[in-house]
């Protein structure tokens, strides 16, 4: 039997610039080398930082789980949100988060992401194997 897992997520872009600004080490406690420099290339940089956050605890969602569940700790950094050739958006997974997916089946992710000037979502979709 095939089980399915959905998580949404919206973040407001000023709301996520504001903490950026203000907290220098928010962008390296949630987000890896490569998700920083994909995002500080492009123009609208904080518009990327919160489709990425919104990945992020959507995937956590799906799994879930919150940001204040046992075992949680780093689990934002350990969900990587980069890009394929084709430029759409993947997720890779590690640690906690990947024991996590191996422990409801996850064989298949899918995430989307869109933004504009105020808000960002993201929706991902996991498909498991009942074990």
């Amino acid at each position: 039997m095939i089980s399915v897992y959905q998580g949404i997520d919206i973040v407001e872009v000023p709301g996520i610039m504001k903490v950026i600004q203000k907290n220098k080490g928010f962008v390296e406690s949630v987000f890896t080398e490569r998700e920083l420099e994909y995002c500080m290339a492009h123009k609208n940089r904080y518009q990327h930082f919160a489709g990425r956050f919104a990945a992020k605890e959507a995937c956590l969602k799906a799994l879930g789980r919150g940001l204040s569940a046992a075992g949680i700790d780093n689990a934002l950094k350990e969900i990587e949100v980069i890009n394929l050739a084709s430029g759409r958006p993947d997720l890779q997974v590690k640690g906690w988060v990947a024991a996590a997916c191996r422990g409801k089946g996850i064989y298949q992710q899918t995430v989307s992401i869109s933004h504009t000037g105020q808000y960002a979502v993201a929706s991902v979709v996991m498909l498991g194997k009942m074990l």
